[in-house]
């Protein structure tokens, strides 16, 4: 009775404060019902409201000072207080001088813990006044990461987290927080993002473990860890990641978040139990390091242009397509910051949120309460957006939403994964979209991917040699004759190869650059649609009409010296049907 009395009135006070609504409140205790979960919870995961807004109405419930976190704060490290305790109840020990310790707790309404807090605070530390201020979760769990996580690893060795216990688990814990354990963590986090990798994987095997990082699109070896070490540093994980460090037979998935060099990174943490123990890929999403402006990403002139003409239009819905990893997701965020404006509501639905966004709203689905796309999409219909953002359409139930909302006067950007963009017709029929209704919907859709482009210090010219690579680009000789399609030849007179230097770790390679083909829709496109033809006719009738294919678009940058012909043909499978 006294966790719904606070709820309840923890819920007028954001009613009052202007926060929620009465409906809102409806549907929050509606998801209540069926999930059994507290409100706020609720509350924060159907983005209806922020820790922000949740922490500032708990200082006026309970009366408490409210702790807004501040960069370069110092946190007293106290040893009967393990990160173990203070993570797992978040609460963060801000200062302590004069027999007074201050600090920040999410979870004011939990009136045991407090005092637990208290007595431990009076038994343990000798302090006679404990201060309570309420801050938000993350910023505890960040002040606690500064504290004992990746910035703190000097001052970790002292932490006490209970010598003696026998239990597994326990010991983990302990190897966990131990010096070497956290520096190993340190430096791989650290050194992946000094050099750009955009994942961690970290893998055990019979006698040995194994780190790699993808750098560029490719993965690369560097120094494992010790095997004996290997289930410590995955405890440490779990732990910087919030997750169950007793569970290891089922997948997991997690946050952390890195204060580093005055900016904050995020990284998403997959676990999954293998035979020989658990394996970890760590995303990192540094967004400092991405680049959201479409002129920079690498597509030809011609592409951007037609694809801002496209993204303009008021209604209908563009589709960009490729494999995991070919930037889509970044092309579509760069597209909604250009055409974003204080006229227009633009709303997405993500898979998860992976950069936020400043002036569009994001929702990120939720399995666990069964926010997924399709129901994300019922909801945001009701709020009036102009354009819509769809992380990915997986499935008939979100392809039905997705078109209907085309439809009737929203502009809808989404996501597949097909080969190119005549392939995206086919796959949404196989769905069972009917085809009139894509004729209709769809007046856009652009494939990509990501080529690795030359070290500009170490690339080599060369002539006269044909270059190491398989049909049907063997046997040319200088100048290379590439064949572009049945009516036309293109000449490539110089070409380059990757060397490989200390600035580019020895690949040859720094960075990536975008390659597109776009197919807009138009009358005789249409008509293929509602035809139903196969992907092969769509797509020749749409390179009649000037469409440059995947393959073009790359040789445009083996030509300028960006890229090598290897590369392309690695990326792109030239036994396609449009390379002839």
């Amino acid at each position: 009775m006294v966790e719904t009395r606070e709820r309840k009135g923890l819920l007028e006070i954001l009613l009052q404060e202007g926060k929620l609504s009465e409906p809102d409140i409806e549907r929050v205790r509606g998801v209540q019902q069926q999930t059994g979960q507290k409100d706020w919870q609720i509350l924060l995961q159907l983005g209806m409201l922020s820790e922000e807004d949740l922490r500032n109405a708990q200082g006026l419930y309970f009366k408490l000072p409210v702790w807004e976190k501040k960069k370069k704060e110092v946190y007293p490290l106290l040893g009967d207080l393990p990160y173990n305790f203070l993570s797992r109840n978040k609460i963060l020990p801000l200062r302590m001088s004069n027999g007074e310790l201050d600090v920040a707790v999410a979870h004011p309404e939990d009136t045991t813990l407090v005092e637990t807090l208290r007595h431990t605070a009076r038994t343990k530390l000798n302090v006679k006044k404990l201060n309570v201020y309420v801050g938000c979760e993350r910023d505890i769990q960040q002040g606690l990461d500064e504290l004992f996580g990746i910035e703190g690893e000097s001052k970790s060795s002292e932490v006490v987290v209970g010598a003696g216990v026998a239990d597994d688990i326990e010991k983990l814990k302990d190897m966990a927080s131990e010096a070497p354990v956290i520096r190993f963590v340190h430096n791989t986090i650290t050194r992946a993002i000094e050099i750009g990798a955009s994942d961690i994987h970290l893998e055990a095997f019979e006698k040995n473990a194994r780190l790699r990082y993808r750098v560029d699109g490719m993965l690369s070896d560097f120094p494992s860890p010790n095997k004996d070490l290997y289930p410590a540093i995955i405890s440490r994980i779990k732990i910087m990641a919030r997750l169950n460090i007793a569970e290891k037979r089922l997948p997991q998935d997690g946050r952390i978040k890195v204060p580093l060099s005055g900016r904050e990174v995020d990284i998403r943490v997959s676990l999954i139990p293998t035979i020989h123990g658990e394996g970890v890929v760590l995303r990192i999403l540094d967004r400092s390091s991405v680049c959201l402006e479409l002129d920079k990403l690498g597509f030809q002139e011609d592409i951007l242009r037609k694809f801002r003409f496209l993204a303009r239009k008021s209604e209908g819905m563009i589709l960009v397509t490729g494999p995991t990893g070919s930037g889509k997701t970044t092309s579509l965020y760069s597209i909604l910051r250009e055409i974003k404006s204080p006229d227009i509501k633009i709303v997405t639905v993500e898979d998860p949120v992976e950069y936020s966004l400043d002036g569009i709203s994001q929702m990120q689905t939720n399995p666990q309460i069964n926010l997924n796309f399709a129901s994300a999409l019922r909801n945001i219909l009701r709020h009036d957006p102009d354009v819509i953002l769809i992380g990915e359409i997986r499935d008939r139930e979100t392809a039905d939403i997705a078109v209907q909302a085309s439809l009737t006067g929203h502009l809808v950007f989404s996501t597949l994964h097909t080969n190119n963009a005549a392939s995206a017709f086919t796959r949404l029929q196989d769905m069972g979209i009917e085809s009139y209704l894509l004729a209709s919907s769809v007046i856009g859709v652009m494939a990509q991917r990501l080529l690795r482009t030359l070290c500009p210090r170490c690339k080599e010219e060369y002539r006269g040699a044909t270059p190491p690579i398989n049909p049907p680009l063997e046997g040319f000789l200088n100048p290379a004759v590439i064949p572009l399609n049945k009516d036309k030849q293109d000449t490539l007179d110089r070409l380059y190869k990757a060397v490989g230097c200390e600035e580019c770790m020895q690949s040859g390679y720094r960075g990536r650059a975008a390659i597109g083909e776009l197919l807009a829709v138009d009358d005789a496109i249409r008509g293929q649609v509602m035809a139903q033809k196969d992907s092969l006719a769509i797509n020749k009738l749409a390179m009649s009409k000037g469409m440059k294919t995947l393959w073009q678009d790359g040789l445009e940058k083996v030509k300028a010296g960006l890229t090598t012909l290897e590369e392309l043909k690695r990326v792109i499978d030239t036994d396609d049907e449009y390379i002839e």
